[in-house]
């Protein structure tokens, strides 16, 4: 599978247009639907590999994009997502700066 093909389990005669927000692979329980004996099993059929986790990455932009983005009436929800996404990101990132900065009220 190269960058910008379908993927391998993808068949347009038995799945339709592709959705790519839709993973196509083997069906698997469902991570809310596990019990704690069958973790570690379900986490060894998982496919670990750098590839997988872009393909990952990609169905949950899609997945996001579907559902608050690229609706007629989106609103402005995907917006403050964005927003607070950034924010969070930019303060995870100057955590080592920000944390010597105590406020005391008394000295």
């Amino acid at each position: 599978m190269g960058f910008g093909d379908y993927p391998a389990e993808y068949n347009r005669a038995v799945h339709g247009p592709y959705d790519p927000a839709r993973f196509y692979g083997p069906k698997d329980t469902a991570f809310s639907e596990l019990k704690l004996n069958e973790i570690t099993a379900w986490l060894g059929r998982r496919n670990k590999s750098p590839q997988s986790f872009a393909a990952l990455c990609s169905r949950a932009w899609w997945r996001w994009q579907h559902k608050y983005v690229q609706p007629k009436r989106c609103g402005i929800a995907p917006f403050f997502q964005l927003t607070f996404a950034g924010m969070f990101m930019f303060y995870c990132i100057n955590y080592k700066r920000i944390k010597h900065h105590n406020n005391y009220k008394y000295h």
